[in-house]
Protein backbone atom coordinates (compact mmCIF):
# COMPACT_ATOMS: atom_id res chain seq x y z
CA UNK A 1 0.00 0.00 0.00
CA UNK A 2 3.07 2.49 0.43
CA UNK A 3 4.19 1.76 -2.68
CA UNK A 4 0.37 2.77 -4.55
CA UNK A 5 0.43 5.93 -2.43
CA UNK A 6 3.84 7.25 -3.45
CA UNK A 7 2.52 7.10 -6.91
CA UNK A 8 0.97 10.26 -6.15
CA UNK A 9 -1.76 9.45 -8.17
CA UNK A 10 -2.99 7.17 -6.07
CA UNK A 11 -4.81 7.66 -2.98
CA UNK A 12 -5.90 4.00 -0.66
CA UNK A 13 -9.34 4.74 0.21
CA UNK A 14 -10.33 1.55 2.55
CA UNK A 15 -8.69 -2.02 2.76
CA UNK A 16 -10.59 -4.99 4.36
CA UNK A 17 -9.14 -8.60 5.54
CA UNK A 18 -12.51 -10.52 4.76
CA UNK A 19 -14.13 -11.03 1.97
CA UNK A 20 -17.33 -10.10 3.59
CA UNK A 21 -16.18 -6.71 4.50
CA UNK A 22 -14.95 -5.96 1.17
CA UNK A 23 -18.40 -6.60 -0.32
CA UNK A 24 -19.70 -4.27 2.42
CA UNK A 25 -17.45 -1.43 1.57
CA UNK A 26 -17.69 -1.65 -2.17
CA UNK A 27 -21.34 -1.95 -1.61
CA UNK A 28 -21.42 1.37 0.76
CA UNK A 29 -19.24 2.91 -1.87
CA UNK A 30 -20.79 2.30 -5.09
CA UNK A 31 -19.55 4.93 -8.02
CA UNK A 32 -16.57 6.37 -5.72
CA UNK A 33 -13.43 4.15 -6.18
CA UNK A 34 -12.37 3.63 -9.47
CA UNK A 35 -9.74 0.40 -9.36
CA UNK A 36 -10.23 -2.60 -6.62
CA UNK A 37 -7.22 -4.55 -5.91
CA UNK A 38 -7.96 -7.86 -4.53
CA UNK A 39 -5.71 -10.41 -3.10
CA UNK A 40 -6.76 -14.07 -3.18
CA UNK A 41 -6.25 -14.90 0.87
CA UNK A 42 -7.95 -13.29 3.51
CA UNK A 43 -8.95 -14.43 6.75
CA UNK A 44 -12.42 -14.89 6.11
CA UNK A 45 -13.72 -16.27 2.26
CA UNK A 46 -11.60 -15.67 -0.72
CA UNK A 47 -10.34 -12.61 -3.55
CA UNK A 48 -12.35 -14.65 -5.82
CA UNK A 49 -15.83 -13.69 -4.00
CA UNK A 50 -14.83 -10.47 -3.81
CA UNK A 51 -13.94 -10.40 -7.79
CA UNK A 52 -17.41 -11.90 -8.14
CA UNK A 53 -19.34 -9.12 -6.32
CA UNK A 54 -20.53 -7.10 -9.25
CA UNK A 55 -23.78 -5.49 -7.97
CA UNK A 56 -22.82 -1.93 -8.51
CA UNK A 57 -19.96 -1.81 -9.75
CA UNK A 58 -19.82 0.64 -12.94
CA UNK A 59 -18.49 0.23 -16.48
CA UNK A 60 -15.28 2.15 -15.50
CA UNK A 61 -14.57 0.63 -12.52
CA UNK A 62 -11.56 -2.22 -12.72
CA UNK A 63 -11.44 -4.80 -10.08
CA UNK A 64 -7.45 -6.64 -10.58
CA UNK A 65 -5.98 -9.45 -8.47
CA UNK A 66 -2.36 -9.30 -7.18
CA UNK A 67 -1.14 -12.41 -5.69
CA UNK A 68 1.80 -15.37 -5.28
CA UNK A 69 0.17 -17.80 -6.92
CA UNK A 70 -0.75 -16.94 -10.94
CA UNK A 71 -1.02 -19.97 -11.82
CA UNK A 72 -2.59 -20.79 -15.11
CA UNK A 73 -5.65 -22.05 -13.03
CA UNK A 74 -5.71 -19.03 -10.59
CA UNK A 75 -5.71 -16.71 -14.15
CA UNK A 76 -8.63 -18.44 -15.97
CA UNK A 77 -10.63 -18.58 -12.30
CA UNK A 78 -9.83 -14.82 -11.67
CA UNK A 79 -11.40 -14.41 -15.30
CA UNK A 80 -14.07 -16.15 -15.00
CA UNK A 81 -14.79 -14.17 -11.95
CA UNK A 82 -14.58 -11.34 -13.63
CA UNK A 83 -10.98 -9.38 -12.70
CA UNK A 84 -9.89 -7.53 -15.22
CA UNK A 85 -6.69 -8.68 -14.43
CA UNK A 86 -4.26 -10.50 -12.94
CA UNK A 87 -0.89 -9.39 -11.78
CA UNK A 88 1.88 -11.42 -10.29
CA UNK A 89 3.80 -10.29 -7.22
CA UNK A 90 6.67 -11.68 -7.26
CA UNK A 91 7.42 -10.62 -11.41
CA UNK A 92 4.44 -8.16 -11.95
CA UNK A 93 4.51 -5.19 -9.96
CA UNK A 94 5.88 -2.74 -12.28
CA UNK A 95 2.94 -3.94 -14.73
CA UNK A 96 0.67 -3.96 -11.65
CA UNK A 97 2.05 0.30 -11.20
CA UNK A 98 1.85 1.18 -14.39
CA UNK A 99 -1.62 -0.19 -14.77
CA UNK A 100 -2.51 1.69 -11.49
CA UNK A 101 -0.89 4.81 -13.81
CA UNK A 102 -2.82 4.20 -16.70
CA UNK A 103 -6.20 3.96 -15.15
CA UNK A 104 -5.73 7.28 -13.49
CA UNK A 105 -4.71 9.15 -16.87
CA UNK A 106 -7.67 7.76 -18.14
CA UNK A 107 -9.94 8.68 -15.15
Amino acid sequence: MPALADLGAASVMATAESEDEAIAWLAKHKGQWELAVVDLFLRQGTGLGVVQWRNGRAANQRVVVLTNYPTQATRIACKDAGADRLFDKSTELEEFFEYCLSRHREG
